[in-house]
């Protein structure tokens, strides 16, 4: 896997470089690339934001091998993993700071940041922010123990200066470990908020501007995807909120039904999974628990998972990559997914919780829900889309991957 990930990286950085060419970085944002890509900030020094958030998949998981199984990626320290797989970096900026509203007598959560929210936003006031501070600590990421190990190697890098420049020249100082550390993480989310993350470089986003045109399929598929679909009540297609070209997510939480992934390296992590294959991702719920402001909240939305952007949902360097999807990477193709959403609740549960993807739709069926409450059967599981409808959709999410030429 090192050495994949470490070729794919090369041919990463080459890329971006190239698209860059054209783009002047501020020295906060350049601070952020140069943090984003470094190595050295993990207890081994082989681990990189990047490792997980690369550009030529849309800024998510690099390696197909890894993608095709468990989807989770391997830690710092070898055989250590995590339980999800890594959602995309870019656009993250964009959500607000984890809030909630009354919709209809319930609370809707809305923002944050990780794939249960739990980078809310409140400490640094953005959740990307608040998310670039987890994994340089997390034992199953980058595994440094102190955000004073992770100042400290950022102060010995060759972007030191920068770092001073842009922080103060004292920023440095053993007494400013805590500033120091939020200025890490505030300075990634620069980057991640460039137009290097953020491009907005789609088919879809010329054809918005009237400089490219969908083929018959791609519009047949855009307007399923806004109608019979009911893709995008939560992917929507409104502006952003400073009238950015729409970000293709509304920044709730759902649970869509996805069922386990049978192969999630997670089972296997006995030190820190003490109940094995018996472990259930609660996701947004187990996070409010957590919180006593919000804790009365927590049993409505058990089972929820962050609504991801469908920006760059097909970016690959390949037509041959395999991309995972979903919180736990279960499905494995744009197609596999929209048809689980279309019959997910008119095909046979199967009789095996852990069948994977392929085998379901081999054998007809799908499993049941990993977490069986909250699940919204409101507007998927049974849509009444035909072959070529959801074939269509397909056609239109490819159409959401930045560097299109027109």
């Amino acid at each position: 896997m090192r050495n994949t990930t470490a070729t794919i990286y090369l041919i990463a950085l080459s890329l971006v470089t190239a698209t860059a060419a054209a783009q002047v970085l501020t020295p906060i944002e350049q601070l952020g690339k140069d943090i984003f890509f470094d190595e050295n900030l993990s207890i081994n020094a082989n681990q990189s934001c990047a490792a997980c958030h690369m550009p030529e998949v849309g800024w998510t998981g690099p390696d197909p091998a890894i993608n095709a199984t468990g989807a989770v990626y391997q830690a710092s320290i070898p055989g250590r993993f995590g339980n999800r797989k890594p959602p995309s970096s870019a656009y993250a900026t964009f959500s607000p700071i984890l809030h909630y509203v009354n919709e209809k007598n319930e609370a809707l959560f809305i923002g944050g940041n990780f794939w249960n929210g739990r980078a809310t936003g409140e400490k640094l006031g953005n959740p990307a922010a608040d998310q670039a501070q987890g994994p340089f600590l997390n034992p199953l990421e980058q595994a440094l123990s102190t955000p004073a190990g992770v100042v400290e190697r950022v102060c010995g890098s060759s972007y030191a200066d920068l770092f001073r420049q842009v922080w103060g020249w004292d920023i440095c100082d053993p007494s400013k470990v805590d500033t120091a550390f939020d200025n890490i993480a505030r300075s990634i989310a620069a980057f991640e908020a460039s137009p290097e993350s953020n491009a907005f470089t789609s088919k879809y986003d010329y054809y918005l501007k009237g400089e490219a045109r969908l083929t018959k399929e791609e519009k047949k598929g855009l307007n399923l995807f806004k109608s019979k679909g009911k893709c995008a009540n939560c992917h929507t297609l409104d502006p952003g909120p400073n009238g950015e070209p729409p970000l293709l997510t509304d920044f709730t939480y759902d649970n869509v039904g996805v069922p386990r992934n049978p192969v999630n390296p997670f089972y296997t992590q006995t030190d820190f999974n003490p109940l094995g294959d018996r472990w259930i991702d609660l996701g947004l719920g187990e996070f409010l628990a957590s919180r006593v402001d919000y804790q009365d909240f927590a049993e409505a939305n058990v089972g929820k998972q962050k609504v991801p952007t469908l920006r760059n949902v097909d970016k690959r360097p390949d037509e041959g990559f395999i991309k995972a999807y979903t919180h736990n990477g279960y499905f494995k193709s744009l197609k596999g997914i929209v048809h689980f959403y279309n019959t997910r609740d008119v095909k046979p549960i199967c009789a095996d919780p852990f069948t994977t993807e392929a085998e379901a739709l081999a054998q007809n069926c799908w499993p049941a829900p990993e977490v069986p409450m909250n699940v919204n059967t409101h507007e998927m599981g049974n849509l009444h889309l035909t072959e070529d409808q959801e074939d269509a959709i397909v056609a239109f999410l490819k159409t959401l991957s930045d560097g299109y030429q027109p």
